[in-house]
């Protein structure tokens, strides 16, 4: 894998896709959560992240670093992309900690594991970043 990451380009465009959904059918939605130095560290991580999925910044990741790391990378984050999915139908309609729980922790993980998989430094710290503070604001946003 060179400087671009096509992988990672599918799997944020997969990520994307039920938030777009959910943003045109839901537009009454209220960030209930009002911590401007909290929400902004998270969007920073949030778009560090999906952008360091899709470009690779030489001298800054590693690659794949042990055998079949490839494999492993595709099945991971095809089954929580999956996994993510199935809670996006399965949650709807329904507003509950499980929810806000399982839709902030699967895309976090996304990140992270690609991270450790690739050997990717700085998609480890802003996804870390970005699981901190995604998580600690979807379970403060729930009803």
């Amino acid at each position: 894998m060179n400087w671009f990451n096509y992988y990672g380009l599918v799997a944020v465009i997969l990520l994307l896709i039920p938030n777009i959904f959910f943003a045109f059918k839901n537009d009454k939605y209220k960030n209930l959560y009002k911590n401007v130095f909290v929400e902004i560290l998270e969007q920073i991580a949030r778009y560090s992240c999906m952008i360091l999925m899709i470009f690779n910044i030489p001298f800054t990741y590693f690659n794949f670093w042990f055998a079949n790391a490839f494999i492993v990378y595709l099945l991971v984050n095809g089954f929580l992309i999956v996994f993510y999915y199935f809670a996006w139908i399965v949650f709807w309609n329904k507003s509950s900690i499980y929810k806000s729980l399982l839709l902030s922790i699967l895309p976090s993980l996304i990140f992270l594991i690609s991270g450790v998989i690739l050997a990717y430094i700085p998609l480890i710290i802003f996804a870390i970043l970005f699981t901190i503070c995604h998580i600690f604001i979807s379970c403060k946003n729930t009803n």
